[in-house]
């Protein structure tokens, strides 16, 4: 699996002021068949550990407040 130097180069972002994920929401976590969302214990939010997306966008579709964003690369659109 590839590590991503930046956060940012992940395509799958999570709404830090968006998820609840503190509050005990993990639907990201939990619907993702790759298992590469986790919820960081530092900070008790979601993110994208590894950079081995599917773009199968359960964890978009699902999240009760749309604080995951995909971002599909164009040549796959």
């Amino acid at each position: 699996m590839s590590f991503a130097e930046n956060p940012s180069e992940f395509p799958v972002k999570i709404d830090q002021g968006k998820c609840i994920a503190d509050k005990g929401c993990t639907v990201c976590v939990d619907v993702c068949p790759l298992d590469v969302l986790r919820i960081n214990p530092e900070t008790g939010k979601a993110h994208m550990r590894y950079d081995e997306c599917w773009y199968c966008l359960p964890c978009q579709l699902d999240c009760p407040t749309k604080a995951v964003t995909v971002t599909i690369p164009y040549l796959l659109r």
